[in-house]
Protein backbone atom coordinates (compact mmCIF):
# COMPACT_ATOMS: atom_id res chain seq x y z
CA UNK A 1 0.00 0.00 0.00
CA UNK A 2 1.22 3.23 -1.00
CA UNK A 3 -0.56 6.92 -0.07
CA UNK A 4 0.18 10.19 -1.50
CA UNK A 5 -1.49 13.26 0.16
CA UNK A 6 -2.21 16.65 -2.17
CA UNK A 7 -1.01 18.66 0.83
CA UNK A 8 -2.45 21.57 -1.40
CA UNK A 9 -5.92 20.15 -1.36
CA UNK A 10 -5.00 19.60 2.28
CA UNK A 11 -6.92 22.04 4.42
CA UNK A 12 -5.54 20.48 7.79
CA UNK A 13 -8.85 18.84 9.17
CA UNK A 14 -6.93 16.01 10.85
CA UNK A 15 -9.49 13.92 10.18
CA UNK A 16 -6.59 11.18 9.30
CA UNK A 17 -4.46 11.94 12.19
CA UNK A 18 -7.31 11.30 14.68
CA UNK A 19 -8.33 7.70 12.98
CA UNK A 20 -4.21 6.82 11.71
CA UNK A 21 -2.26 7.96 14.53
CA UNK A 22 0.79 6.14 13.37
CA UNK A 23 0.62 6.90 10.00
CA UNK A 24 -0.84 10.66 10.12
CA UNK A 25 0.40 13.46 12.45
CA UNK A 26 -0.05 16.96 12.29
CA UNK A 27 2.85 19.05 13.24
CA UNK A 28 1.54 22.53 14.35
CA UNK A 29 -1.42 24.00 13.39
CA UNK A 30 -1.29 22.59 9.65
CA UNK A 31 1.15 20.90 8.49
CA UNK A 32 0.67 17.20 7.78
CA UNK A 33 3.24 14.27 8.13
CA UNK A 34 3.01 11.23 6.47
CA UNK A 35 3.98 7.75 6.32
CA UNK A 36 4.11 7.10 2.51
CA UNK A 37 4.26 3.19 2.69
CA UNK A 38 2.72 2.60 6.07
CA UNK A 39 2.54 -1.50 7.49
CA UNK A 40 -0.01 -3.38 6.16
CA UNK A 41 -1.37 -4.02 9.40
CA UNK A 42 -2.67 -0.33 9.31
CA UNK A 43 -4.51 -0.67 6.52
CA UNK A 44 -7.73 -0.59 7.70
CA UNK A 45 -6.84 2.59 9.56
CA UNK A 46 -5.51 3.99 6.78
CA UNK A 47 -8.31 3.68 4.78
CA UNK A 48 -11.28 4.84 7.20
CA UNK A 49 -8.56 7.82 7.32
CA UNK A 50 -8.33 8.24 3.76
CA UNK A 51 -12.53 8.01 3.30
CA UNK A 52 -12.88 10.63 6.17
CA UNK A 53 -10.78 13.19 4.51
CA UNK A 54 -13.41 15.89 4.04
CA UNK A 55 -11.54 17.22 0.78
CA UNK A 56 -10.54 14.23 -0.62
CA UNK A 57 -6.47 14.50 -0.46
CA UNK A 58 -5.39 11.49 -0.07
CA UNK A 59 -4.94 8.88 -2.33
CA UNK A 60 -4.47 5.27 -1.57
CA UNK A 61 -2.47 3.07 -4.47
CA UNK A 62 -2.79 -0.54 -5.11
CA UNK A 63 -6.30 -0.24 -3.37
CA UNK A 64 -9.76 -1.22 -4.48
CA UNK A 65 -11.88 1.16 -2.53
CA UNK A 66 -15.08 1.52 -4.00
CA UNK A 67 -15.07 4.61 -5.44
CA UNK A 68 -14.27 6.46 -8.27
CA UNK A 69 -10.66 7.65 -8.85
CA UNK A 70 -10.30 11.04 -9.84
CA UNK A 71 -7.54 10.70 -12.24
CA UNK A 72 -4.99 9.35 -10.01
CA UNK A 73 -3.65 6.29 -12.79
CA UNK A 74 -4.33 2.97 -12.61
CA UNK A 75 -4.41 1.37 -9.70
CA UNK A 76 -4.55 4.28 -7.61
CA UNK A 77 -7.78 5.46 -5.60
CA UNK A 78 -8.52 8.95 -4.19
CA UNK A 79 -10.57 8.66 -1.13
CA UNK A 80 -12.03 10.82 1.26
Amino acid sequence: MRLVVDLNRCQGYAQCAFLAPDVFALHGAEALMYDPQPADDRRPQVLRAAHACPVQAITVEGEDVGRASDGGGAGASRVG
